[in-house]
């Protein structure tokens, strides 16, 4: 919700977005593209929601970690260390 002249006004979705790219940046779409086989525009489409997904599960992850340590279930370095040199040797 937004104000504009006193009145309150809802904020509604479209349906489409524009986004602005450099030419080096729209370059390299195309380029990732053509290589995939695929329009940029789907290629864009990807990209975005592989990047919004991953950005949920880094937020769980980290949400997940701030209420481990809330409940002081907490590592030390030394026992990451010793975990990880334990799995991929030293």
């Amino acid at each position: 919700m937004f104000e504009r002249d006193g009145e309150t006004a809802a904020l509604r979705y479209t349906g489409a977005m524009e986004v602005h790219f450099t030419p080096e940046e729209e370059m390299r779409l195309d380029q990732i593209a053509a290589k995939a086989g695929i329009p940029v525009t789907s290629f864009v489409h990807e990209t975005v929601s592989r990047t919004l997904e991953d950005e949920a599960r880094f937020v769980a992850a980290v949400k997940k970690g701030i209420a481990s340590a809330d409940r002081g279930d907490l590592l030390y370095h030394e026992s990451v260390v010793a975990r990880i040199e334990k799995r991929f040797g030293p």
